[in-house]
């Protein structure tokens, strides 16, 4: 199956350090994906080079939106990044804290509007309809998340769990078609997590959005992935199914930093 993301030989400096090393990477249609690995492996500095953040120092990064040809996204700018269909959260909480529920969504879904600042300011018959149909996608997501009982809540009211999943509204609310998820469980409870886990497969089966999720958490892993990727000082040391993933020696290593069988 042809990749929807295909990551080649990407490298990444600063300065004389290297924190990825010519590592691929692909994501497949329908595929929960995981991108594992020791802190300070690369993983979050990965996300940052495939979203605009950075620009990687080599390598190609293409992706292949449904019905069109594949295309380079390299150099692209995080705004022009997400139009094209990814959309990501971020391990740290980035919510607009003294916003609302919705429009936290709200702010995510600008991206996909056609209004001008003219037509907004003057607040023409198409800047209004537009603006309600916005209101009206935003709060199905949340009813489709879970979160529509929160819809006039300030963000900062949420509970931790609530929270994180109001970050993923808003990403969905870009309408990807690969939603990249950096920790996502992290901070949360058993309960929370369980949930957690319950979203992303929802998101996958029935918005079929492909996703690619950075996670310490391994049983969260082990239960959500098609395939697993793990890195180790920039370099892609393993890749498989989770049953592959959890008895390679290499893996295992890198986790433990010892040989297994020494």
């Amino acid at each position: 199956m042809e990749p929807i993301l295909d990551v080649k030989s990407m490298t990444m400096d600063f300065g004389g350090l290297r924190a990825l090393d010519r590592l691929d990477l692909d994501v497949r249609k329908g595929e929960i994906a995981a991108l594992i690995g020791p802190n300070g492996a690369g993983k979050t500095t990965f996300f940052n080079c495939i979203t605009g953040l950075y620009s990687p120092t080599q390598g190609d990064i293409l992706i292949t939106r449904p019905g069109r040809d594949p295309e380079r996204i390299n150099g692209l700018k995080p705004n022009h990044v997400t139009e094209k269909g990814l959309a990501r959260t971020f391990q740290n909480i980035r919510l607009f804290q003294n916003m609302t529920v919705l429009e936290n969504v709200m702010i995510g879904r600008h991206c996909r509007t056609r209004t001008g600042v003219a037509g907004a300011m003057l607040r023409l018959k198409s800047a209004r309809d537009e603006e309600q149909t916005v209101v009206d996608h935003s709060y199905h997501i949340l009813e489709r998340i879970g979160l529509s009982r929160f819809v006039n809540e300030l963000a900062k009211n949420l509970p931790y769990g609530a929270q994180r999943r109001l970050e993923i509204a808003r990403a969905m609310a870009t309408d990807p078609f690969l939603l990249l998820l950096d920790e996502p469980a992290a901070g949360m409870n058993p309960q929370e997590t369980r949930a957690l886990d319950d979203l992303i497969k929802k998101i996958r089966d029935e918005e079929g959005i492909s996703i690619l999720l950075i996670e310490h958490d391994m049983k969260l892993v082990m239960s959500l992935s098609d395939r697993i990727f793990v890195m180790d000082y920039g370099r892609k040391i393993a890749q498989g199914s989770p049953d592959e993933i959890k008895n390679d020696p290499k893996v295992i290593k890198a986790y433990l930093g010892e040989d297994p069988d020494a």
